[in-house]
Protein backbone atom coordinates (compact mmCIF):
# COMPACT_ATOMS: atom_id res chain seq x y z
CA UNK A 1 0.00 0.00 0.00
CA UNK A 2 1.25 3.63 -1.04
CA UNK A 3 0.23 6.53 1.10
CA UNK A 4 1.27 9.64 2.44
CA UNK A 5 2.20 10.48 6.14
CA UNK A 6 1.84 13.31 7.09
CA UNK A 7 5.13 14.38 9.45
CA UNK A 8 5.84 17.57 11.75
CA UNK A 9 8.12 18.71 8.12
CA UNK A 10 6.73 16.84 5.77
CA UNK A 11 4.36 14.62 4.02
CA UNK A 12 5.79 11.26 2.33
CA UNK A 13 5.08 8.97 0.10
CA UNK A 14 5.73 5.78 1.57
CA UNK A 15 4.96 1.93 1.37
CA UNK A 16 6.23 -1.78 2.96
CA UNK A 17 8.30 -4.06 1.12
CA UNK A 18 8.07 -6.04 -1.28
CA UNK A 19 5.07 -4.11 -2.68
CA UNK A 20 1.89 -5.44 -3.08
CA UNK A 21 -1.33 -4.14 -4.31
CA UNK A 22 -3.30 -6.47 -2.67
CA UNK A 23 -1.65 -4.92 0.78
CA UNK A 24 -3.93 -2.64 2.73
CA UNK A 25 -1.52 -2.43 5.61
CA UNK A 26 0.21 1.21 6.02
CA UNK A 27 3.95 1.62 6.68
CA UNK A 28 3.90 3.25 9.54
CA UNK A 29 1.88 3.94 12.54
CA UNK A 30 0.90 5.81 15.70
CA UNK A 31 3.63 4.97 17.41
CA UNK A 32 5.97 6.42 14.48
CA UNK A 33 3.95 9.42 14.00
CA UNK A 34 3.48 9.96 18.35
CA UNK A 35 7.78 9.87 18.10
CA UNK A 36 8.26 11.92 15.26
CA UNK A 37 5.85 14.59 16.65
CA UNK A 38 7.10 14.94 20.08
CA UNK A 39 10.73 15.26 18.54
CA UNK A 40 9.63 18.51 16.48
CA UNK A 41 7.49 19.36 19.71
CA UNK A 42 10.71 19.41 22.04
CA UNK A 43 11.97 22.48 20.44
CA UNK A 44 15.32 20.81 19.28
CA UNK A 45 16.11 18.78 16.69
CA UNK A 46 18.18 15.64 16.47
CA UNK A 47 22.21 16.44 16.78
CA UNK A 48 24.99 14.77 16.80
CA UNK A 49 24.81 11.00 15.75
CA UNK A 50 20.77 9.69 15.89
CA UNK A 51 20.60 5.92 16.12
CA UNK A 52 17.09 4.59 14.84
CA UNK A 53 16.47 1.29 16.10
CA UNK A 54 14.06 -1.40 14.71
CA UNK A 55 12.03 1.31 12.28
CA UNK A 56 9.49 -0.92 10.97
CA UNK A 57 9.63 0.17 6.77
CA UNK A 58 11.67 2.61 7.26
CA UNK A 59 9.44 5.50 7.75
CA UNK A 60 11.76 6.85 10.98
CA UNK A 61 14.57 6.81 9.03
CA UNK A 62 13.00 8.44 5.72
CA UNK A 63 11.88 11.35 8.05
CA UNK A 64 14.82 12.18 9.92
CA UNK A 65 16.70 11.41 6.73
CA UNK A 66 17.78 15.58 7.15
CA UNK A 67 19.59 14.54 10.15
CA UNK A 68 22.09 11.64 8.51
CA UNK A 69 20.66 8.32 11.04
CA UNK A 70 22.24 5.61 11.37
CA UNK A 71 19.88 2.69 10.98
CA UNK A 72 19.58 -0.44 12.74
CA UNK A 73 17.43 -3.46 12.07
CA UNK A 74 17.16 -7.13 12.07
CA UNK A 75 15.18 -6.80 9.32
CA UNK A 76 16.58 -7.45 5.61
CA UNK A 77 12.70 -6.22 3.84
CA UNK A 78 12.89 -3.31 6.87
CA UNK A 79 16.19 -2.49 5.01
CA UNK A 80 14.21 -2.97 1.23
CA UNK A 81 11.47 -0.83 2.47
CA UNK A 82 14.18 1.85 3.86
CA UNK A 83 15.80 2.29 0.62
CA UNK A 84 12.77 2.23 -1.71
CA UNK A 85 11.17 5.01 0.52
CA UNK A 86 14.32 7.01 0.30
CA UNK A 87 14.26 6.50 -3.35
CA UNK A 88 10.55 7.32 -3.65
CA UNK A 89 10.82 10.96 -1.62
CA UNK A 90 14.04 11.85 -3.47
CA UNK A 91 16.34 11.68 -0.32
CA UNK A 92 20.18 10.08 -1.44
CA UNK A 93 20.65 6.62 -0.03
CA UNK A 94 23.85 8.46 1.37
CA UNK A 95 21.62 10.08 4.10
CA UNK A 96 21.59 7.44 6.18
CA UNK A 97 23.72 4.70 7.41
CA UNK A 98 22.11 1.33 7.52
CA UNK A 99 23.53 -1.34 9.63
CA UNK A 100 21.99 -4.99 10.63
CA UNK A 101 21.71 -6.34 14.13
CA UNK A 102 24.83 -8.38 13.38
CA UNK A 103 27.33 -5.03 12.33
CA UNK A 104 29.30 -2.89 14.98
CA UNK A 105 27.04 0.17 16.29
CA UNK A 106 28.56 3.42 16.09
CA UNK A 107 31.11 4.35 19.67
CA UNK A 108 28.89 7.07 19.99
CA UNK A 109 25.27 8.26 20.64
CA UNK A 110 23.60 11.31 21.37
CA UNK A 111 20.24 10.72 20.12
CA UNK A 112 18.90 7.24 20.51
CA UNK A 113 15.55 5.80 19.46
CA UNK A 114 14.01 2.73 19.59
CA UNK A 115 10.77 0.73 18.06
CA UNK A 116 10.04 -1.13 20.63
CA UNK A 117 10.25 -4.63 18.87
CA UNK A 118 7.48 -7.56 19.43
CA UNK A 119 11.00 -10.08 21.03
CA UNK A 120 11.60 -9.05 24.53
CA UNK A 121 15.07 -10.88 24.02
CA UNK A 122 16.19 -8.72 20.30
CA UNK A 123 15.55 -5.49 23.11
CA UNK A 124 17.59 -7.05 25.72
CA UNK A 125 20.45 -7.26 23.37
CA UNK A 126 20.28 -4.34 21.24
CA UNK A 127 19.85 -2.39 24.34
CA UNK A 128 23.21 -4.07 25.94
CA UNK A 129 24.90 -3.54 22.25
CA UNK A 130 24.42 0.00 22.35
CA UNK A 131 24.57 1.16 25.89
CA UNK A 132 28.49 1.30 26.01
CA UNK A 133 27.81 4.06 23.11
CA UNK A 134 24.81 6.61 25.23
CA UNK A 135 26.47 8.84 27.73
CA UNK A 136 24.49 11.81 29.83
CA UNK A 137 23.44 13.76 27.79
CA UNK A 138 21.84 11.46 24.78
CA UNK A 139 18.34 11.64 24.29
CA UNK A 140 16.76 8.19 24.80
CA UNK A 141 12.80 7.90 23.13
CA UNK A 142 11.62 4.39 22.73
CA UNK A 143 7.71 4.62 20.79
CA UNK A 144 5.84 1.71 20.17
CA UNK A 145 1.88 0.42 20.43
CA UNK A 146 0.45 0.62 23.98
CA UNK A 147 0.04 -3.29 23.66
CA UNK A 148 3.49 -3.66 23.02
CA UNK A 149 4.71 -1.96 26.04
CA UNK A 150 4.57 -4.02 28.94
CA UNK A 151 6.29 -3.68 32.35
CA UNK A 152 9.35 -5.50 31.40
CA UNK A 153 9.55 -3.25 28.74
CA UNK A 154 9.97 -0.37 30.44
CA UNK A 155 12.08 -2.75 33.40
CA UNK A 156 14.87 -3.77 30.32
CA UNK A 157 14.95 -0.12 29.43
CA UNK A 158 15.62 1.29 33.13
CA UNK A 159 17.76 -1.75 33.95
CA UNK A 160 20.28 -1.48 30.89
CA UNK A 161 19.59 2.42 30.43
CA UNK A 162 19.10 4.18 33.30
CA UNK A 163 15.62 5.80 34.91
CA UNK A 164 12.65 5.32 32.74
CA UNK A 165 9.23 6.25 32.54
CA UNK A 166 6.47 6.33 29.98
CA UNK A 167 4.30 9.20 28.15
CA UNK A 168 0.28 9.38 28.06
CA UNK A 169 -1.43 7.22 25.70
CA UNK A 170 -2.41 8.82 22.25
CA UNK A 171 -4.17 7.29 19.26
CA UNK A 172 -3.00 3.88 21.55
CA UNK A 173 0.60 4.81 21.35
CA UNK A 174 3.05 5.71 23.91
CA UNK A 175 6.35 7.28 24.58
CA UNK A 176 9.45 5.61 26.35
CA UNK A 177 12.23 7.82 28.33
CA UNK A 178 15.00 7.04 29.56
CA UNK A 179 17.84 9.08 30.82
CA UNK A 180 21.06 7.50 30.38
CA UNK A 181 23.24 6.33 33.63
CA UNK A 182 26.60 5.61 32.46
CA UNK A 183 27.78 4.20 36.07
CA UNK A 184 24.72 1.94 35.63
CA UNK A 185 26.42 -1.58 36.28
CA UNK A 186 25.00 -4.04 33.40
CA UNK A 187 25.48 -8.07 33.24
CA UNK A 188 26.62 -9.30 30.28
CA UNK A 189 24.50 -10.65 27.27
CA UNK A 190 23.28 -13.75 27.40
CA UNK A 191 22.73 -14.37 23.82
CA UNK A 192 23.73 -16.28 21.67
CA UNK A 193 21.59 -19.02 23.71
CA UNK A 194 22.45 -22.61 23.31
CA UNK A 195 20.46 -25.66 24.39
CA UNK A 196 20.55 -29.44 23.51
CA UNK A 197 17.19 -30.92 21.72
CA UNK A 198 15.25 -33.51 22.57
CA UNK A 199 16.11 -36.67 22.29
CA UNK A 200 13.21 -37.71 20.10
CA UNK A 201 13.89 -35.80 17.10
CA UNK A 202 15.57 -37.73 14.44
CA UNK A 203 19.10 -37.14 12.82
CA UNK A 204 18.91 -33.99 15.15
CA UNK A 205 18.76 -35.41 18.66
CA UNK A 206 20.10 -34.55 21.24
CA UNK A 207 22.36 -31.82 19.14
CA UNK A 208 23.16 -28.35 20.13
CA UNK A 209 21.23 -25.40 18.87
CA UNK A 210 22.35 -22.10 18.73
CA UNK A 211 19.93 -19.05 18.59
CA UNK A 212 20.86 -15.47 18.74
CA UNK A 213 18.35 -12.92 20.17
CA UNK A 214 14.60 -12.24 18.65
CA UNK A 215 14.83 -15.56 16.54
CA UNK A 216 11.35 -17.40 16.87
CA UNK A 217 11.47 -19.58 20.19
CA UNK A 218 14.96 -19.07 20.56
CA UNK A 219 15.07 -20.51 24.29
CA UNK A 220 13.39 -23.80 23.41
CA UNK A 221 12.59 -26.12 20.40
CA UNK A 222 8.84 -24.45 19.09
CA UNK A 223 6.23 -27.30 18.46
CA UNK A 224 6.00 -26.98 15.13
CA UNK A 225 9.23 -27.40 14.32
CA UNK A 226 9.78 -30.51 16.82
CA UNK A 227 6.26 -31.99 14.54
CA UNK A 228 8.28 -31.10 11.28
CA UNK A 229 11.39 -33.06 12.27
CA UNK A 230 10.05 -35.68 12.86
CA UNK A 231 8.23 -36.49 9.48
CA UNK A 232 11.11 -35.18 6.94
CA UNK A 233 12.02 -36.97 4.02
CA UNK A 234 14.24 -39.60 4.50
CA UNK A 235 16.16 -38.21 1.19
CA UNK A 236 15.72 -35.28 -1.26
CA UNK A 237 13.94 -36.61 -4.48
CA UNK A 238 17.00 -36.69 -6.52
CA UNK A 239 18.91 -38.27 -4.07
CA UNK A 240 22.82 -37.60 -3.51
CA UNK A 241 24.18 -34.40 -4.81
CA UNK A 242 20.65 -32.60 -4.48
CA UNK A 243 20.10 -29.18 -3.44
CA UNK A 244 17.79 -28.12 -0.05
CA UNK A 245 16.74 -25.02 1.29
CA UNK A 246 15.71 -24.08 4.62
CA UNK A 247 13.26 -21.02 3.37
CA UNK A 248 12.57 -19.27 6.53
CA UNK A 249 14.91 -20.98 8.47
CA UNK A 250 15.53 -19.10 11.69
CA UNK A 251 17.73 -21.25 13.77
CA UNK A 252 18.46 -23.60 11.25
CA UNK A 253 17.55 -26.95 13.06
CA UNK A 254 15.64 -28.18 9.98
CA UNK A 255 18.21 -27.64 7.23
CA UNK A 256 20.94 -29.07 9.46
CA UNK A 257 18.63 -32.19 10.57
CA UNK A 258 18.65 -32.62 6.67
CA UNK A 259 22.46 -32.11 6.31
CA UNK A 260 22.89 -34.83 9.09
CA UNK A 261 20.36 -36.77 6.94
CA UNK A 262 22.28 -36.39 3.41
CA UNK A 263 25.82 -35.51 4.08
CA UNK A 264 26.64 -35.01 0.00
CA UNK A 265 23.01 -32.51 -0.52
CA UNK A 266 23.70 -28.75 -0.69
CA UNK A 267 21.72 -26.77 2.28
CA UNK A 268 20.79 -23.20 1.28
CA UNK A 269 19.82 -21.28 4.95
CA UNK A 270 17.70 -18.17 3.94
CA UNK A 271 15.66 -15.87 6.57
CA UNK A 272 14.38 -12.32 5.97
CA UNK A 273 15.83 -12.10 9.32
CA UNK A 274 20.03 -11.44 10.33
CA UNK A 275 19.67 -12.57 13.61
CA UNK A 276 18.30 -15.98 12.41
CA UNK A 277 20.69 -16.46 9.64
CA UNK A 278 23.53 -15.73 12.26
CA UNK A 279 22.05 -18.63 14.32
CA UNK A 280 21.26 -20.85 11.60
CA UNK A 281 25.20 -20.92 10.92
CA UNK A 282 26.05 -21.47 14.06
CA UNK A 283 23.69 -24.19 14.44
CA UNK A 284 24.98 -25.99 11.28
CA UNK A 285 28.51 -25.60 12.26
CA UNK A 286 28.22 -26.66 15.70
CA UNK A 287 26.61 -30.21 13.98
CA UNK A 288 27.94 -30.68 10.57
CA UNK A 289 30.18 -30.19 7.84
CA UNK A 290 29.32 -30.15 4.87
CA UNK A 291 28.59 -27.79 1.49
CA UNK A 292 25.73 -25.21 2.78
CA UNK A 293 24.80 -21.34 2.17
CA UNK A 294 23.64 -18.91 4.11
CA UNK A 295 21.23 -15.77 2.90
CA UNK A 296 19.79 -12.94 3.82
CA UNK A 297 16.87 -12.17 1.35
CA UNK A 298 13.02 -12.32 0.86
CA UNK A 299 11.98 -15.87 0.21
CA UNK A 300 13.72 -17.85 -2.68
CA UNK A 301 14.64 -14.15 -4.33
CA UNK A 302 17.81 -14.60 -6.19
CA UNK A 303 17.40 -18.90 -7.14
CA UNK A 304 17.46 -19.35 -10.57
CA UNK A 305 14.00 -21.18 -11.87
CA UNK A 306 14.79 -25.31 -11.37
CA UNK A 307 17.95 -24.84 -9.72
CA UNK A 308 16.45 -26.49 -6.32
CA UNK A 309 15.33 -30.19 -5.28
CA UNK A 310 13.53 -29.45 -2.39
CA UNK A 311 12.37 -26.39 -0.29
CA UNK A 312 12.10 -27.23 3.89
CA UNK A 313 9.49 -24.49 5.03
CA UNK A 314 7.80 -23.34 8.41
CA UNK A 315 5.98 -20.00 7.35
CA UNK A 316 5.31 -17.38 9.96
CA UNK A 317 1.58 -15.56 9.33
CA UNK A 318 2.27 -12.86 11.04
CA UNK A 319 4.01 -8.94 10.06
CA UNK A 320 4.54 -7.42 13.00
CA UNK A 321 1.37 -7.58 15.15
CA UNK A 322 -0.88 -8.44 11.51
CA UNK A 323 -2.36 -12.15 10.86
CA UNK A 324 -1.58 -12.18 7.37
CA UNK A 325 -1.11 -15.14 4.90
CA UNK A 326 1.12 -12.75 2.01
CA UNK A 327 4.59 -13.93 3.19
CA UNK A 328 3.67 -18.02 3.28
CA UNK A 329 2.20 -17.04 -0.56
CA UNK A 330 4.87 -15.35 -1.43
CA UNK A 331 7.17 -18.44 -0.35
CA UNK A 332 5.23 -20.83 -1.98
CA UNK A 333 5.00 -19.39 -5.73
CA UNK A 334 9.10 -19.04 -4.95
CA UNK A 335 9.28 -22.63 -3.99
CA UNK A 336 7.75 -23.75 -6.94
CA UNK A 337 9.49 -21.24 -9.59
CA UNK A 338 12.70 -22.39 -8.19
CA UNK A 339 12.09 -26.09 -7.76
CA UNK A 340 12.87 -28.22 -10.47
CA UNK A 341 10.36 -30.33 -12.12
CA UNK A 342 9.69 -33.51 -9.83
CA UNK A 343 10.95 -31.40 -6.85
CA UNK A 344 8.98 -30.95 -4.05
CA UNK A 345 8.21 -28.10 -1.05
CA UNK A 346 7.44 -29.78 2.13
CA UNK A 347 5.73 -27.36 4.23
CA UNK A 348 4.59 -27.34 8.09
CA UNK A 349 1.73 -25.29 9.57
CA UNK A 350 -0.77 -25.11 11.93
CA UNK A 351 -4.39 -27.12 10.44
CA UNK A 352 -6.35 -24.12 10.72
CA UNK A 353 -4.34 -22.24 8.06
CA UNK A 354 -5.87 -23.93 5.41
CA UNK A 355 -2.03 -23.74 3.06
CA UNK A 356 -3.41 -27.51 1.51
CA UNK A 357 -6.07 -25.29 0.07
CA UNK A 358 -3.05 -23.10 -1.71
CA UNK A 359 -0.82 -25.81 -2.03
CA UNK A 360 -3.28 -26.93 -4.93
CA UNK A 361 -4.12 -24.23 -6.29
CA UNK A 362 -0.74 -23.31 -6.71
CA UNK A 363 1.16 -27.13 -7.52
CA UNK A 364 -2.37 -28.44 -8.96
CA UNK A 365 -1.49 -31.19 -5.90
CA UNK A 366 -0.91 -31.81 -1.63
CA UNK A 367 -0.53 -34.78 -0.04
CA UNK A 368 -0.95 -34.85 4.07
CA UNK A 369 2.59 -36.41 5.26
CA UNK A 370 1.73 -36.70 8.63
CA UNK A 371 -0.79 -34.74 11.28
CA UNK A 372 -1.80 -34.24 14.25
CA UNK A 373 -4.64 -32.37 15.96
CA UNK A 374 -2.52 -28.76 15.64
CA UNK A 375 0.04 -29.44 12.93
CA UNK A 376 -0.33 -31.07 9.40
CA UNK A 377 2.81 -32.05 7.10
CA UNK A 378 2.34 -30.75 3.57
CA UNK A 379 4.21 -32.08 0.54
CA UNK A 380 3.48 -30.53 -2.66
CA UNK A 381 4.80 -31.73 -6.12
CA UNK A 382 6.13 -29.92 -9.14
CA UNK A 383 4.63 -31.19 -12.37
CA UNK A 384 6.55 -31.51 -15.72
CA UNK A 385 4.83 -28.96 -17.09
CA UNK A 386 5.16 -26.24 -13.77
CA UNK A 387 2.14 -27.50 -12.21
Amino acid sequence: MNDRMTTPWDGLALTRFPEDPRDRLRAWDAADEYLLGHLAESGTGPSGTVVVVGDRWGALTTALAAHRPVQITDSYLARRATLANLERNGVPAASVRLLTTQDPPPGRIDVLLVRVPKSLALLEDQLLRLAPAVHTDTVVVGTGMVKEIHTSTLRLFERILGPTRTSLARKKARLIFSSPDPALHRDASPWPYRYALPVDVGPVSGRTVVNHAGVFCADRLDIGTRFFLKHLPDAPPAGGGSRVVDLGCGNGVVGTAMALTAPDTEVVFVDESYQAVASAEATYRANADGKAEFRVGDGMEGFEPGSVDLVLNNPPFHSHQATTDATAWRMFTGAKRALRPGGELWVVGNRHLGYHVKLRRLFGNSTVVAGDPKFVVLRAVKGRRGH
